[in-house]
């Protein structure tokens, strides 16, 4: 089974969010309680790298589907915010999408 662009943008979006939150609310606490440094290295590294991905599944996903620029933007913001990806999530969604593409 072949996932479309929007099927694999929704996965990344849900996997990406969930790294930040496993970032902010597990790493860095580990790392500024209990001083743990190591936490942050390695989760940081997985959430950076999942970002890079999310942005280009971002990017492949405005083009195809000729998202509205303020729509990709604010797709973009909500990925800077936790629990930001639950919003996505909602937004990715036929109705939505409908709205807030050309």
């Amino acid at each position: 089974m072949d996932k479309t662009t929007l099927e694999k943008f929704r996965l990344i979006n849900f996997i990406e969010g969930w790294s930040f939150l496993i970032l902010v609310f597990v790493a860095i606490p580990l790392k500024y309680m209990a001083g743990i440094l190591i936490a942050t290295k390695i989760m940081g590294s997985i959430h950076g790298f999942l970002f890079m991905i999310f942005i280009i599944f971002l990017a492949k996903a405005h083009d195809k589907y000729k998202f509205k620029i303020k729509f990709s933007i604010l797709l973009f913001i909500a990925s800077l915010i936790p629990f930001g990806t639950t919003f996505t999530n909602k937004m990715l969604y036929k109705d939505t999408l409908d709205k807030n593409c050309n």
